[in-house]
């Protein structure tokens, strides 16, 4: 049976205990304070860099621990958190299309939840993890422990995504990418209008302007022709410039 004590007790053990309480100097509410701001919750009992290693400690912990238990989802997990920690860096990924064994290096610009989408100083590959056989970061190039991002803080900005979050988000594709993590189909989806060469099922490839696409196939046009290629078989899809796309079309002759 628990000890019952009136109310005056334990307010007075409490007094006694707070004064046998050892203050520590808070220098960022301190800080705050002088600037007229409020004052902030601490996230734990630990300094903020502590605190801040400790997250990502947990964050690496829980993953290997879902990828314990869910096998089948070990590879989309441990690449999609790859690339969001080199966002915005140079990476290189090897890749299978049918036979060929592709080599892209350059900067990732889209994770989703089942591709990654790099760009260099040319093109734009889309590349789902499926076909992805391993992905690193070249030699001799640094490697940051962030995304290595600038970030400009915008009161206009911030005061959009309050009041109207959906429009906002929607309308930028960087935040986009932020707040809602797209399937390979509604990514390429977005991108209507654009040149692209696909590999897919095998060592086939075709190319045109993307027209479409839904969770089954990929829509490619070419002058009169339409062509539906069935998005579980694309291991590979690069953007091409017109000029190219014209030259294919003179040598297949269509």
């Amino acid at each position: 049976m628990k000890n019952l004590i009136r109310r005056d007790e334990y307010i007075k053990q409490l007094l006694e205990a707070r004064k046998k309480e050892i203050i520590k100097p808070d220098t960022i509410n301190e800080f705050n304070l002088q600037k007229g701001e409020g004052m902030t919750s601490p996230t734990s009992n630990l300094s903020t860099e502590e605190t801040r290693i400790l997250m990502e400690l947990m964050e690496r912990e829980n993953l290997f621990k879902v990828t314990e238990a869910f096998p089948s989802q070990k590879k989309s997990l441990t690449l999609k958190r790859f690339f969001k920690m080199k966002r915005n860096q140079q990476v290189e990924v090897y890749s299978k299309a049918g036979g060929k064994t592709f080599y892209t290096e350059g900067k990732v610009s889209a994770i989703g939840r089942n591709f990654v989408m790099i760009t260099d100083l040319k093109d734009r590959i889309w590349i789902p993890f499926e076909a992805i056989e391993s992905a690193n970061i070249p030699f001799g190039i640094p490697n940051y422990s962030n995304t290595h991002q600038h970030f400009i803080y915008d009161n206009n900005l911030r005061e959009k995504l309050v009041r109207d979050f959906g429009k906002t988000v929607s309308q930028r594709d960087v935040l986009l990418q932020q707040f809602n993590e797209e399937t390979f189909h509604t990514n390429l989806g977005r991108w209507k209008g654009t040149w692209v060469e696909i590999y897919y099922l095998d060592d086939n490839k075709t190319y045109g302007k993307l027209d479409g696409a839904t969770k089954e196939v990929i829509s490619v046009a070419r002058l009169n022709n339409k062509e539906e290629i069935p998005l579980a078989s694309i291991t590979y899809v690069k953007s091409i410039r017109f000029l190219q796309a014209l030259s294919k079309m003179f040598k297949l002759g269509k």
